[in-house]
C-alpha cells in the first residue's frame, strides 16, 4: 500500500512540474503547480508529518497559488505589450538603490548575528528537547527554529509579496480619462 500511495504521489508531483514547464498558458501552469503542491502534500502525509502536510496545503496551494493567480489576472496576459518602453523612467535606478541597500543591511545584519550567536552547550540543549512533548515536539521545534534562527528570512519573504502585490496594482492600473497613457507620451508606436 506505501508503494501504491508514493507512485501515485510522485506521478501527481512529476506530472504537475511537467505542466508547468509545458504549458504555455499562465493559468494551466500555475493549476499544474497546485497538483504538484498537492502531490507533495500527499508525501509529507505517508511520512507522518502531518503538520507539514497541513502547511503544504494551507500555503503553498491555497495562499500562493491564489497570490500567483491574482497576478496572472490582474496583469491580463492576454494583452500584447511593447517591452521597450519603459512606464516609469526611474524606476531602475531606485531599484538598484533600493536593492544596494537591502544587500548593505543583510549583509551587516549577518555579520551582527553570527558575533552575538552563541551556540548552545550540548547539556542546554538536551533539556530544552526533553521538555518537548513528543506528539507536538516537531512543531516546537520548527516554531522556534523558524522565528529564533530564519526569523529575517521569514519577514523579507512577507514583505517581497507584499511588495510583489503592490507592484502588480500599480502596473495594471487602468488610466483615468484625460490621463496620458505611455502609448500617448510616446507618440502612439
Amino acid at each position: 500500500m506505501e508503494l501504491f500511495v508514493f507512485v501515485v504521489a510522485a506521478a501527481m508531483v512529476l506530472g504537475g512540474a511537467v505542466g508547468v514547464v509545458v504549458r504555455s498558458h499562465p493559468v494551466h501552469a500555475a493549476l499544474s503547480l497546485v497538483l504538484t503542491l498537492f502531490g507533495v502534500a500527499v508525501l509529507f502525509i505517508a511520512q507522518d508529518a502531518h503538520f507539514l502536510a497541513a502547511v503544504q496545503v494551507i500555503v503553498y496551494a491555497g495562499a500562493i497559488v491564489v497570490l500567483f493567480l491574482f497576478v496572472i489576472m490582474l496583469l491580463g496576459v492576454d494583452n500584447a505589450e511593447d517591452l521597450h518602453v519603459e512606464p516609469f523612467k526611474v524606476q531602475r535606478p531606485v531599484a538598484s538603490v533600493v536593492g544596494a541597500g537591502l544587500m548593505v543591511l543583510i549583509g551587516t545584519a549577518i555579520i551582527v548575528s553570527r558575533k552575538a550567536a552563541v551556540p548552545p552547550s550540548p547539556q542546554s540543549q538536551a533539556v530544552q528537547d526533553a521538555a518537548l512533548d513528543p506528539h507536538d515536539g516537531n512543531i516546537k521545534a520548527l516554531a522556534r527554529d523558524l522565528f529564533s534562527d530564519h526569523v529575517l528570512a521569514f519577514e523579507l519573504t512577507s514583505v517581497l509579496l507584499v511588495i510583489a502585490v503592490v507592484a502588480t496594482v500599480l502596473l495594471a492600473r487602468k488610466p483615468r480619462p484625460g490621463e496620458l497613457t505611455v502609448e500617448s507620451k510616446a507618440g502612439g508606436r
